[in-house]
């Protein structure tokens, strides 16, 4: 069965789509880029990459990090960051429902072949 993924475009280099908002869901659950990255099978490197390019495209915070310490460290989205999951999901969902009709038909033209 085909699935349909949603990727809005910001601007020329400005994309949020299924892998960042898996990773900001992560990073909400797990409390940490570090965990979060590690549960995609991704360096923390390249989650920190991704959250500077998020924080840069939105001119502002979507995860705030915490330095460790005796308390430990961390990292929790931003009400921004919240905003953009919970939005983005909204989206794939109503999407989803949307085309789902015509996804049917297209897989019962392709068994047809």
């Amino acid at each position: 069965m085909a699935d349909l993924s949603i990727r809005i475009d910001f601007g020329p280099d400005l994309r949020v789509g299924p892998g960042k908002i898996a990773l900001l869901e992560h990073i909400a659950a797990l409390g940490s880029i570090s965990a979060g990255g590690r549960a995609m099978d991704m360096s923390y490197r390249r989650a920190w990459e991704l959250i500077e390019e998020l924080n840069t495209t939105f001119g502002k915070p979507l995860v705030e990090s915490r330095s460790g310490g005796k308390k430990g460290g961390g990292a929790t989205l931003t009400p921004l960051g919240l905003a953009l999951v919970t939005r983005y999901r909204a989206m794939e969902r109503a999407a989803a429902a949307a085309t789902e009709p015509h996804i049917e038909a297209l897989a019962a033209e392709i068994a047809k072949a």
